[in-house]
Order: structure tokens, then C-alpha cells, then sequence
């Protein structure tokens, strides 16, 4: 009884400590909230002394508000301060604990408990929040948790918590929990969400997104799954999966879906692990965990590199992987943020030694609109990944506007041009060269406006509602067309040239036109069919957001871009040569008749680069990576008014086709003028009279 006494009185006298304490703090606060009755204390209140116009360069800082230890700093910008960095924080050591050490002094004043086990002496202090985590919450790391929710998520705060997220994954890693693992994500949940990320801008270590990236990564690794597959985290800006695997296990599939940031929808991320890589994993069970991050990307700053353009904006999800050693390389589809059609895509991996994007790190498989798939390889540096907006897009109206109006009046060029042709043919096909060279013409006329017709098909074919097969019909036929335009182009280069170099032996007509079939539509046909059979049951002979050629996959786009390129090439020789024999024939010619052959060069080069394709040549500098937009420009406008130029300088300024016309418009008039003195005769103008 004696002993229940004491105890009772020893309680009592705790709680009036406890209090007394208590009473005055409430005075404390009461008297800060006369001082400012009508505010609540911020951190980004401007004072006088950073208040007004400045001139630049010019730096200023100022204390935070009250109960905030730190300061803000500004710098001078248009004449105006502007907040630039900001340390205030109102989280410590002694916050995290302060309420568990009374916590735990009152708990052991239980009726319960023998007097002699009583500590009434002032708690232990705390020197580190991981010696506070050990000491009272080892098994869960729940016990920071209220007090990282309740606190503002400044600039301040926010390093603070990186840093101790930091110290927690290197500290406190040895054997971690689902329960610890959900605790530390809440934690960096609650300087990931929307809310604050605005104020990640101010954090003077611009290396804190790159460091929470790594820790969270790092405290994962020592993760142990209990489950065979389990969803670990659910937080609205952190989410963590993971599941067992072998060797024996199918491709596995990580599937995220998270509301961005600046975005009202969710978006996608997909992380499948290949069968062919979960082989190289030993007969013993191994795990795999994957995370999400929605808004981790908008925060993630680069290491400076003087030959990248920053920054370079992420247009998804970042997803990170832990996976066996054994495991290199993974699949990753992201859902576009930016889903405009000229937000291209870059897969990228974060390098967490050099601190910036790796492009080397992934390749793109396929892209589409909305989503991208990405080939990634998996190692300790490169963890994470994600896509970028492209830096090399073109994003230009321009290039759009040029292409649609350039098609058009190309196929009403090439329409006229075949209607000359066909007025005149008579007449102009005298010889058996001048036969096969209007045969050439006309079929590089028709072989061009059947290509671009089925080109503006194929592009304003619905890709949501589209049949396959329809899209492999158009595919084929654009692809056949155009390789038998650069065919027949080819045809009329080894023409110009056996005219040249082979003078006194001559071909029959019928061969000529037999060879001409033959390399114009056979050659284009093989390569055309080829193409179709070895890609088309693979699912690789046309690309995801288009009716054209496979890149990405099986490279189907090269069985058109070797032969273009090769036939430039030939022709470009072609037309070298024929400089070369229009060059003066003699020594000691006259400066007019250097002038006449430099004129007679330009034109023969002129008329015979649209015919021959050499235009196409232009292609190549738009391959390159960072290429100007005026070679762009250029490509579109020598390309997509190549029917007007087969138009003016195959057909117009050739002074055969004119004759021909004049004559057939002279032979048109002279029926009419003869009807029309008929008319007007004596002989018709009595029989009128005698009526």
C-alpha cells in the first residue's frame, strides 16, 4: 500500500511538471500570435530591406519569419529582387523527439512498475535522428513520420528531410522491412508532392533531387520481399512493387499508373523484365523491385554539360529498378505527358555518378502519340530511367505548311506535265534517244504522282480506327512508287551516259524499253516484296504512328533509303560527267565562249538535278543530330515541289516540247481560220442574199 502511495504521489507530481511545462508554452505561443494576430508566420515574406528597385548585379537576404531558423536570398533582376534561395527550416533533432521523451516518462510512471525503475532524471539527448530512430521506433521508422507531415514544406525543410532520407538509407539499412520501407516513403512523399515542388527551385544544393533519387534507390536495394509479388508503397507520389523471380519464371511485368503533377489524367509506366534476361538468373530465388515516381522528374536537375541545351524537360514517369546482377537489360513503356505530335521522345537512364541523363543508357524500340518504348540497360550507376522531350524535334508549322502545298502543286504539275507529253509525243519521238528519253519522263512523271497520292492517303489514315492489312497496302504501294521514281531516274542517268560514252553503237528500241521495264518497276518490285516478306511477320514493316517503313524495330526503313541514296550517288556522277564534256573543247578560246559554256554547264546541272533526284541528296544533313532547321526547310521545299520542277525544266525549257506545241496550236487555229473565210466568202454571202 505504502508503495502504491508513492507511486501515485510521484505521477502526480510528474503530470504538474508536465503541466507547468505545457502552460508555458501555450503562453509562449499565445504571446507570438499577439505580436502577429493577423498572419500566420511565412517564409517568403519580403522585408523592407529587400523591398523596392535594385540594381543589377546586386545580392540581399533577410531572416526567415519567426519559429524558422535560415534566411532568404535574393538577387537583382530587371530591377526588381527576386527570391533565388531560401534555408528556412523549422525541423531539428530535438523536434523529431522532443514529444517521445514525455511520452516515454510518463509511460514508465505506470501504477505497474516498481518505484526503484523509475528515471525521473532528464531525458538522454539525442545527437542524430538516426540514433533517435534506434532508440525509439527500430522496428518501423514510424515515429518521424507526424512530425515530417506537420511541418511546412519549404525550401528549408525539404533539404532537411533529403538529408536525413540520406542518412537513413546509409545508416539504418541493414535489414529493411515493408513496414520501414512504407515509412520512408511517406517521407519522401511529403517533399514529392504537388504542392511542393515549386519550392525545390530555391534549395541552394541544386544536387538534393539527384541525392533523394539515390537514397531511395539505395534503401530499396536492402529490401526483403516476403511475398511472391507484393505492392509495398501506395503513395499518391511514390509507389513500390516488387515480386520474386528465377530462372524459371515468365517475363514479369511492372505496371504503374500516377496522376503527374500538371496533368488531370493518370500516366502510364510499364517495366517488363525479358525471358531471355530472367535465364541468366541461378535456380535460387532472386527479387526484383521497381518504383515510381510522378513528380520526381520536374525536380531532377542535370550536372551542367557545355554541348547539351538545358534543360531538357521529362515527359513522363520516372521508374526505378532493382534487379539481380545478373540482369542488364530491361523494356520500358512511358506514357507521354506532352502528347502533342511534335513532343518526340528520348529514352534516357539517370547516371547517378555523373548526375544527369545518360542517352546512351537506352534505345527508343518504338513510339507512338502518346507512348514510347524504351530498351534500357540496367547497371549499379544507371538505375533509373525515363524520357525527355527530344532536343533535336523539329516543331515547326512551316515544314507542315511547305509539304502540303508543295504536294499539291506537284500533282497538278506532274498532271499537266503528262498531258504535254501525251499532246506532243508524235512529234517529239523522233529518234530512238529521244524515244526512250520521253519513255523516262513520262514514267518518272507517273511513277512520282502515284507516290505522293498514295502518300497524303496513307497520312490522313486514322491510326486509331485503321484496318492492319489497309496500312500494309499503303505502305507497300508508297514504297513501291517511290523506289521506282529513283529507278527510273537511275535509267535516265545510264542513258545520258551511254549517249556520252558510246557513240557509234546503238541499242534496238525494244531492248532499250525492255531494260527500262526491267530496272524501272522489276528491281523496285523485288525490293518492295522482299521488304513485305521477312518484316511483315514480325510485326516490324511499318511504323506504330504511321503507314510508312519500320525504323525502330527492324530497320525496314533502309530497304528504301540504301537504294535512294546509292542511285543520288550514281547520278550524281552522271551529271559530273556531263560537266566535264560541256567544258570548252580547245586552249585559247574567247572569255564569251567561256561564259556560254559556264551558262551551258549551269543549265544541263540545273535541269538534270530535280530529274535525276539529286535533291534527295539534302536528306542526309536532316539525319544528323542538332541539324539546322534550314536545311529542313530546304529538304521540304526541293522535294515536295519536285513535280514542278520535272514540269519546268523536263518538260517547258525543253525547246522540242515547244516547237511541238507551237505547231500543234498553230495546226488547232488553222482549221477555225478557214471555217472562218469560208464563212465570209462571196460565193457563201449570195447564197445568204438569195435566202
Amino acid at each position: 500500500m505504502k508503495s502504491q502511495l508513492t507511486t501515485i504521489c510521484c505521477l502526480v507530481l510528474f503530470l504538474a511538471t508536465e503541466c507547468s511545462h505545457y502552460r508555458t508554452q501555450i503562453h509562449k505561443k499565445d504571446g507570438d500570435k499577439l505580436q502577429h494576430p493577423e498572419e500566420k508566420p511565412k517564409t517568403g515574406r519580403i522585408q523592407e530591406k529587400c523591398h523596392g528597385p535594385c540594381s543589377a548585379p546586386s545580392n540581399c537576404s533577410q531572416p526567415c519569419a519567426r519559429s524558422f531558423r535560415g534566411e532568404i536570398g535574393f538577387t537583382c533582376n530587371q530591377n526588381k529582387w527576386q527570391k533565388s534561395t531560401e534555408t528556412c527550416t523549422s525541423l531539428s533533432v530535438e523536434t523529431f523527439f522532443k514529444d517521445l521523451n514525455s511520452a516515454t516518462r510518463l509511460s514508465v510512471a505506470a501504477p505497474s512498475i516498481p518505484l526503484h525503475v523509475l528515471d525521473l532524471r532528464a531525458p538522454e539527448s539525442i545527437e542524430s535522428i538516426a540514433q533517435g530512430i534506434r532508440k525509439n521506433c527500430p522496428w518501423d521508422y514510424a515515429c518521424i513520420i507526424d512530425v515530417v507531415k506537420s511541418s511546412e514544406a519549404t525550401s528549408g525543410n525539404i533539404a532537411f528531410i533529403v538529408q536525413l532520407l540520406k542518412n537513413i538509407s546509409t545508416d539504418l539499412s541493414d535489414n529493411v522491412t515493408r513496414e520501414k520501407m512504407k515509412s520512408y516513403s511517406k517521407v519522401a512523399n511529403h517533399i514529392l508532392n504537388t504542392e511542393a515542388i515549386s519550392n525545390w527551385a530555391f534549395i541552394p544544393d541544386k544536387n538534393s533531387s539527384s541525392d533523394l533519387l539515390q537514397s531511395v534507390n539505395l534503401f530499396a536495394q536492402k529490401l526483403n520481399i516476403r511475398n511472391e509479388s507484393e505492392n509495398i508503397v501506395d503513395e499518391p507520389f511514390i509507389q513500390t512493387k516488387g515480386f520474386h523471380i528465377s530462372h524459371n519464371t515468365s517475363e514479369k511485368t511492372f505496371r504503374f499508373s500516377r496522376n503527374m503533377y500538371n496533368t488531370t489524367e493518370d500516366i502510364l509506366g510499364i517495366i517488363e523484365i525479358p525471358q531471355h534476361e530472367l535465364w541468366k538468373l541461378p535456380p535460387n530465388i532472386s527479387q526484383a523491385i521497381s518504383i515510381a515516381f510522378p513528380t520526381l522528374g520536374a525536380v531532377l536537375k542535370e550536372a551542367h554539360l557545355h554541348n547539351v541545351s538545358l534543360p531538357r524537360p521529362v515527359n513522363g514517369l520516372v521508374l526505378s529498378v532493382i534487379l539481380p546482377e545478373r540482369l542488364q537489360q530491361v523494356l520500358l513503356t512511358f506514357e507521354k505527358i506532352n502528347k502533342s505530335r511534335s513532343a518526340r521522345a528520348q529514352c534516357v537512364g539517370w547516371h547517378s555518378r555523373k548526375r544527369r541523363w545518360d542517352e546512351n543508357a537506352c534505345a527508343k524500340t518504338w513510339e507512338i502519340k502518346n507512348r514510347v518504348k524504351c530498351r534500357c540497360n540496367y547497371t549499379n550507376a544507371v538505375m533509373s530511367f525515363s524520357i525527355l522531350m527530344s532536343p533535336v524535334a523539329i516543331n515547326n508549322k512551316i515544314l507542315d505548311y511547305i509539304t502540303c502545298i508543295g504536294l499539291s502543286v506537284s500533282i497538278l504539275s506532274l498532271v499537266l506535265c503528262l498531258l504535254i507529253e501525251a499532246t506532243v509525243w508524235s512529234r517529239v519521238v523522233v529518234t530512238e534517244i529521244s524515244y526512250m528519253r520521253h519513255v523516262c519522263i513520262v514514267n518518272i512523271a507517273v511513277s512520282l504522282l502515284t507516290a505522293n497520292v498514295w502518300f497524303i492517303i496513307s497520312s490522313n489514315f486514322s491510326k486509331k480506327a485503321q484496318d492492319y492489312k489497309w496500312c500494309v497496302a499503303m505502305t507497300f504501294f508508297s514504297h513501291f512508287f517511290y523506289l521506282s521514281l529513283f529507278f527510273w531516274m537511275l535509267f535516265k542517268a545510264l542513258l545520258i551516259l551511254y549517249g556520252i560514252l558510246v557513240v557509234f553503237h546503238r541499242i534496238m528500241k525494244s531492248r532499250m524499253m525492255a531494260i527500262g521495264f526491267v530496272i524501272g518497276y522489276g528491281f523496285p518490285l523485288i525490293i518492295a516484296a522482299t521488304t513485305v516478306a521477312i518484316t511483315v511477320p514480325k510485326k516490324g514493316y511499318m511504323r506504330h504512328d504511321a503507314c510508312w517503313l519500320n525504323w525502330d524495330n527492324t530497320k525496314a526503313l533502309l530497304a528504301f533509303a540504301i537504294p535512294a541514296l546509292v542511285i543520288v550517288a550514281v547520278n550524281l556522277l552522271v551529271v559530273l560527267v556531263v560537266a566535264v564534256n560541256t567544258q570548252r573543247p580547245f586552249i585559247g578560246s574567247s572569255k564569251s565562249q567561256d561564259v556560254a559554256i559556264i551558262r551551258r554547264i549551269s543549265k544541263n546541272v540545273a535541269i538534270l538535278t530535280p530529274l535525276l533526284g539529286l535533291t534527295w541528296g539534302f536528306g542526309l544533313a536532316t539525319l544528323i543530330d542538332g541539324t539546322s532547321l534550314i536545311f529542313h526547310i530546304i529538304f521540304a521545299l526541293l522535294n515536295a515541289f519536285q513535280g514542278f520542277f520535272i514540269l519546268l525544266f523536263g518538260t517547258i525549257m525543253d525547246h522540242k516540247i515547244r516547237d511541238a506545241l507551237k505547231m500543234k496550236m498553230s495546226s488547232l487555229k488553222r482549221p477555225s481560220r478557214v471555217a472562218e473565210n469560208a464563212s465570209l466568202s462571196p460565193t457563201n454571202g449570195s447564197k445568204l442574199m438569195n435566202r
